[in-house]
Order: structure tokens, then sequence, then C-alpha cells
């Protein structure tokens, strides 16, 4: 086992770690909520959101947009109006959407699973574009369970991890926000990658469920390091005022999704440089 910390416990299903603000935040899916955790220790709760998945990420102008997945909408931050709908995705896809890239021009883009849930896994998933005009189209498909979603820092690409294909898929972004085709980012080697976050220098730390690790990879898929977690890693993210903090989001799988069930959700911090 690593050296992690706990930081917060009794979360439903921690989700979405981002790092913002000098802060960091992050999603409990069973509470329907996003909220912040300050360098003190202190937690609070930002908003509440309608239906997950939960996901969010912030416009150039500062303005969070969060997506609510199983309504298939995107909502925007609304100074004294709090979240409001931005963009419907069902002409797209009617099944759970999920996470969420917002490129530096103010593009945003979305991917679905393709599939419910409880049903039969089908590599059916799609990226979605939401232009700042607000019109809505879908840029990619065909994903096998899209999942962490990045845009790098130049903008010129959006990296998105494949769960059910054990891959991180790179998508070149054209000057329209449109997408080129997808080529293989990182092969995983029988991995199931969730969630993602660049390590600040080039690699990308993806959270992994069923081996219950956090690792980070090389373009083209050598590890660089595994963090090994006593519970299933959801997502993560990098931060800290120096970048060095790995923020994991853990909980127990599936007892994670049952409302019923002890609250086994952590946030977990290590230092990792």
């Amino acid at each position: 086992m690593s050296d992690a910390k706990t930081l917060v416990s009794g979360l439903g299903m921690g989700e979405s770690a981002r790092w913002h603000g000098s802060e960091l935040w992050f999603a409990d899916w069973l509470a329907g909520t996003i909220s912040a955790l300050d360098a003190a220790g202190n937690v609070r709760r930002v908003t509440g959101v309608p239906s997950t998945p939960i996901c969010f990420d912030w416009l150039p102008d500062g303005r969070m947009a969060v997506v609510s997945g199983s309504d298939a909408a995107v909502l925007l931050e609304v100074p004294h109006a709090g979240l409001v709908p931005l963009a419907d995705l069902h002409g797209i896809s009617e099944y759970p959407w999920n996470e969420i890239a917002v490129h530096p021009a103010g593009n945003i883009y979305v991917n679905g699973i393709g599939y419910d849930y409880s049903g039969e896994s089908a590599d059916n998933g799609a990226i979605a574009l939401i232009r700042p005009d607000g019109s809505v189209e879908q840029v990619a498909g065909g994903l096998a369970f899209p999942n962490g979603m990045l845009v790098s820092g130049d903008g010129s690409t959006l990296v998105v991890a494949e769960s059910n294909a054990g891959r991180l898929t790179a998508f070149p972004i054209r000057e329209d926000g449109s997408l080129g085709a997808g080529s293989l980012w990182a092969d995983l080697a029988g991995g199931a990658p969730d969630g993602i976050c660049w390590d600040g220098t080039g690699g990308i730390w993806f959270a992994e469920v069923p081996g219950e690790r956090c690792v980070r990879v090389a373009q083209g898929g050598s590890v660089l390091e595994t963090i090994q977690l006593d519970q299933g890693c959801f997502s993560c993210a990098a931060g800290g005022e120096d970048g060095g903090l790995l923020f994991m989001m853990t909980a127990q799988w599936p007892q994670a999704m049952d409302p019923a069930a002890e609250r086994t959700g952590h946030v977990m911090g290590l230092r990792v440089k």
C-alpha cells in the first residue's frame, strides 16, 4: 500500500477531482453534490446537481459548466441564479453522459457511454461539442466507455480514457473545434482507466477501480509510477500550490453506488514530487 493520507472520509462515491483556485473540487454522486476542499482541510458544499453522472469544468470566464448525466444536460453556473440549462444532449444520445473538458477557446467537450449502465456494454460511446454560441454536434463515436477526458495545455489535443478498451485515445482538435481521427495515446495493457489528469511533465495519471490503484504513464504506455490503494480509485487530480500533490477519490466497489450501504468514499492525498 502507498503512504497516501486520508483527507476526507464519509463520502458516498467521490468523483471528478479537479484542482481549481487553490482548492480541490470533487463530486459525490450519491449525495448529488459538488464540494471544495481547502488547504486547512475544510470542505464546503458548492452546489447540488439533479442527476448522475456529475462532472464539471470551468469556462475561460470562470463560470462552471456541469454535466447532469442521466438528464443528458449540461448546466451553466450563473451568478445569483445557480445552475441553469446550457445544452440538451438527448438529440445525440439518450444514454448517460459522463465527463466534460473545456477548451481554452470556450468550446466544451462532453462524452457519453452509449449504453445503459444496467445493460450490456457496447462500443457506442460518443463525444459531443458544445460551442460558445450554444450549438451542439457529435464529433466522435464508437468509443468503448469513454471516461476521463483532458485538453492539452496548448489546446491542440483531446485525450479520452476508454475504460472498456484499456487505452487512452487522442484526438487532434481542429480550429473550428471539431475533432480529427483518434489515435492511440497509450495502451494500458488490460487496465481500465477511469478519471485522468496531466502529471505536469507531459504524462498522465489514470485512476482505476478494479485494480485499486492510480498509475502514471508516458505517451505510448510506459508505466512511470504506480500507487496501490485499498479501495477502487475513481478519479485523480494533480494540485497543490506547487503541483506536487496527487488527490485520489476512492471507495469500495460496488457498494459505492448503493444508497443504503455504508459510505466508504474518501479523498486521499499523496506528495508525488
